[in-house]
């Protein structure tokens, strides 16, 4: 195999490395581990626990990866975590491995880019085409949905989902879930509106995004709380046929912990 491995790194002879991998000064490669081809691990980077890696991704200084869960029910099960491809961890990432209270495994997709002080805890499910400034804290059991971007200094709690293409400001503080394609910010985190520009770059048609923005608005105009209003069927029927107003309601409809309150 082509390797350019630092003498100074510690590589258990049980960890499967594939074609031109990178392992910088000082790096420590676990037991269990497994890391795709054309993957770059900068100095001083830990990786350890039963991990999988996916090809192409890189890991700067100082990031660890598949440490044990911040979990006072853990006792050293065997649990995992998966990553996919292309994603960035920039300096002093963490990821740890999941629980037995959960899928047991903590996920993350490919193409994101999480940038320095990034922590995702246990059993966090985490989709592609993600940015993640930096200092931002997703606890445990948190759901991630693709093309999402967060701002820096923000803290996701536990069980919390974020539907896909949503844009959260910095240096929020999120309890509740947040709907697809909306934009929120604060602490406590509250919803503001629907992120145009996310839709437009993905390619959807002006009108389908012009009903995604009536039906946020009349449902927040609305003296009910959305789970209430999704659950009238007399108040959706001027926003039938559209996928993305279906969506936004079914996720509303399974919210565990309920929606973030609008601004």
């Amino acid at each position: 195999m082509s390797q350019l491995i630092h003498e100074t790194a510690i590589i258990s002879p049980k960890a499967k490395l594939g074609e031109n991998v990178t392992v910088g000064a000082y790096s420590i490669i676990g037991d269990d581990v497994v890391i795709g081809d054309n993957t770059v691990i900068h100095h001083h980077v830990t990786i350890v626990g039963n991990t999988v890696i996916g090809k192409d991704n890189h890991f700067f200084q100082y990031c660890s990866i598949g440490e044990a869960p911040q979990d006072l029910s853990y006792k050293g099960e065997p649990t995992r975590v998966i990553i996919g491809d292309n994603n960035v961890f920039r300096e002093f990432n963490s990821v740890h491995r999941g629980t037995l209270k959960d899928r047991e495994e903590t996920t993350i997709g490919s193409h994101n880019f999480f940038m320095s002080y990034v922590h995702l805890g246990h059993d966090v499910v985490f989709g592609s085409n993600c940015i993640i400034a930096n200092s931002t804290n997703f606890a445990g059991h948190v759901k991630v949905g693709d093309r999402v971007i967060i701002g820096g200094g923000t803290n996701i709690s536990q069980f919390v989902s974020l539907g896909r293409g949503a844009y959260i400001g910095g240096a929020s503080a999120i309890d509740r879930d947040v709907p697809i394609f909306a934009t929120a910010y604060g602490n406590r985190c509250k919803l503001k509106g629907i992120n145009i520009i996310g839709l437009r770059r993905q390619g959807y048609e002006k009108k389908d995004i012009s009903e995604l923005v009536d039906f946020y608005r009349t449902m927040e105009s609305s003296p009910l709380s959305p789970r209430a209003f999704v659950d009238h069927p007399e108040l959706l029927e001027e926003f039938t046929g559209n996928p993305l107003i279906d969506e936004m309601c079914e996720g509303i409809r399974k919210s565990e912990i309920g929606i973030a309150p609008f601004i």
